[in-house]
């Protein structure tokens, strides 16, 4: 599973890390902290064909729903069955076993587009509430 600083991240929060020919997809630590307690994961569909920020999941919490966006263009490849079964674990493990889904990007580009660990931690400073 990938670490925090081997993931591209979305100004949304969403991170993408390039495994072999796919890239695995999910939420970062700062988010799922943000949505606290996960009770509920509408992954995309299967075979699905997306564009780079467009909304294509939905998580939600005892608080609200939260719109999940795809930071790669591309078709979805898998869904995680375990987050299906057990929508806590992107809480315990946003990084590990609570990634949401995997992508067959169009364009290994737009990942250079996205930013890397010490952007992402520069961008989390701008965003007090």
């Amino acid at each position: 599973m990938p670490k925090n600083e081997e993931c591209r991240y979305m100004k949304s929060h969403e991170w993408a890390y390039l495994d072999g020919t796919e890239a695995l997809v999910g939420i970062s630590d700062h988010a799922q902290k943000e949505i606290t307690d996960i009770v509920f994961v509408e992954a995309p569909k299967l075979g699905r064909k997306v564009s780079s920020g467009e909304s294509v999941a939905t998580v939600e919490s005892v608080k609200a729903a939260f719109d999940i966006y795809s930071p790669l263009s591309g078709e979805i490849s898998a869904v995680n069955p375990e987050v299906s079964k057990d929508p806590a674990i992107v809480n315990k493990d946003p990084h590990g076993k609570g990634w949401l889904f995997r992508i067959k990007p169009s364009s290994k580009e737009e990942l250079n587009a996205l930013m890397d660990w010490k952007q992402y931690q520069e961008f989390l400073k701008t965003q007090k509430h």
